[in-house]
């Protein structure tokens, strides 16, 4: 009776763990803000075409993929740039860096001298100008 009950409570603990251990398992995927490493700008835009620049990195490692770009405006020509990916956890990730590059539209600007903030997950940040005429 003593080794039916040990039994009986080990099958239960091997299936309670097995279960834990499904439910930890499952991927899921969360969008954060990455480091952007490299910026193209280009030196003088006209105003009449639309404003491209490209943006280049390294995602730190295999489970991470390029989810878009958010640009929000102070001002007419100071422009907050972060760059957002898709992270997944729960799952097994080849820790390789994996280089990207993403071009982005910032349509038509006005005239004048604009200041592009690229800001990183950590909050730190770098600009750069760009002339329009």
């Amino acid at each position: 009776m003593k080794a039916m009950i040990s039994t009986s409570m080990s099958v239960l603990i091997a299936l309670f763990g097995a279960g834990q251990f499904a439910a930890a398992a499952q991927p899921t995927s969360r969008e954060v803000n990455i480091a952007v490493h490299e910026v193209f700008v280009p030196g003088v835009v006209d105003k009449n075409t639309d404003a491209k620049i490209v943006l280049s990195g390294m995602f730190p490692n295999s489970c991470y993929r390029w989810s878009r770009v958010e640009v929000t405006s102070r001002e007419a020509t100071f422009h907050q740039i972060k760059a957002m990916a898709f992270v997944t956890v729960n799952t097994m990730c080849l820790m390789v860096l994996v280089p990207f590059s993403k071009e982005v539209n910032l349509g038509q600007l006005d005239s004048g001298e604009h200041t592009l903030r690229f800001v990183s997950g950590d909050e730190t940040y770098f600009e750069k100008k760009l002339i329009v005429r």
